[in-house]
């Protein structure tokens, strides 16, 4: 399951669960960029509660759009993860210091308090 809600102006709500394949990231990444397509100095909230590493053809399509994702990506400047497991918090803060102008930090599923807090700083 993928779904994308807006919340405000400039933020967006991610709920990612299960497996994703080629099929449903082609069209997660569609509905992601095209609800993203007027945020500027955007808000990010990923909600995972359970993570499933994507199918080979999955991955392909998010290499294969690269391009569109870093434009995408550039629109945000806080991204919040909650996660139901400490290692894709971490793996999330990680991908979040290789990219400029972003910063991304995880927190347990149950902080989603604490995670909005951050987000609204």
């Amino acid at each position: 399951m993928y779904s994308v809600i807006p919340n405000g102006r400039n933020r967006l709500d991610v709920e990612v669960s299960g497996k994703l394949d080629r099929d449903s990231m082609r069209v997660a990444l569609d509905e992601l960029i095209s609800k993203a397509e007027k945020i500027k100095h955007g808000r990010l909230l990923f909600r995972i509660p359970e993570f499933d590493l994507p199918t080979l053809g999955a991955i392909g399509v998010e290499l294969s759009r690269l391009p569109e994702l870093f434009r995408f990506i550039v629109k945000f400047e806080r991204v919040a993860v909650l996660a139901g497991e400490s290692w894709v918090q971490t793996l999330s803060e990680i991908e979040g210091a290789l990219l400029p102008g972003i910063t991304v930090k995880g927190f347990d599923l149950d902080d989603q308090q604490q995670a909005e807090s951050w987000l609204n700083k």
